[in-house]
């Protein structure tokens, strides 16, 4: 049987760093944020709806999608935002579904399935029962705070918005069925990503 795993956490958590250790570990790693931008490239579905509905000021010169015009559009308009989930989100989770089960097909012990709003738009739906478990990356505030003030160059009440915009660390603990604390020092990052992908292998196997 092949495990599929939730990896999420709030925003400048870590996610990017422990999905990274895992993929040098050999896991298969389906990263939402990369299937999103794969289901609207040049040529797609995707991308010939969103034309249809907003026309070519969401494109660059070269055809490829605008996403900052594209975002300017949608953050304050909830009809427009809604559209765009209704258009987006199957087709994220049809690709991600296929992804899975190449990994099925080729035996593979696990997935690592990157998805930052799983708490947000996946847990207790129907679509929660297609993964086995939820692991968290963690984070305090302070540190949270910081690193995003820092990667985005933001303020700090930018920056807070955009924390208190997501579910509190409080609900991401909840539900999590493993958790990865990224408050220290990259190698200690590595080692718990080292000792959770003998652990998964273990439960895969068992």
């Amino acid at each position: 049987m092949t495990y599929h795993i939730v990896l999420t956490g709030g925003v400048a958590s870590g996610k990017s760093a422990v999905s990274q250790y895992f993929e040098q570990l050999g896991v298969t790693v389906i990263d939402a944020d990369i299937v999103a931008r794969d289901v609207v490239t040049v040529g797609s579905e995707g991308l010939s709806r969103i034309t249809e509905k907003f026309g070519v000021a969401v494109l660059h010169t070269d055809g490829t999608l605008n996403r900052q015009a594209l975002r300017d559009i949608v953050f304050s308009n909830d009809e427009h935002r809604n559209w765009l989930n209704q258009l987006l989100h199957p087709m994220i989770r049809d690709r991600m579904s296929t992804l899975r089960q190449d990994a099925e097909q080729r035996s593979e012990d696990y997935t690592l399935n990157v998805i930052p709003l799983y708490l947000e738009t996946i847990h207790g739906t129907s679509e929660a029962k297609h993964y086995q478990r939820v692991l968290l990356v963690d984070v305090d505030g302070p540190t949270q705070l910081h690193r995003l003030m820092q990667r985005d160059e933001s303020s700090e009440e930018q920056a807070k918005a955009i924390i208190n915009s997501q579910a509190s660390r409080d609900k991401r603990v909840a539900v999590a069925d493993d958790i990865i604390t990224n408050s220290s020092d990259l190698q200690s990052l590595k080692q718990q990503v080292i000792n959770l992908d003998k652990q998964y292998r273990e439960l895969a196997r068992s």
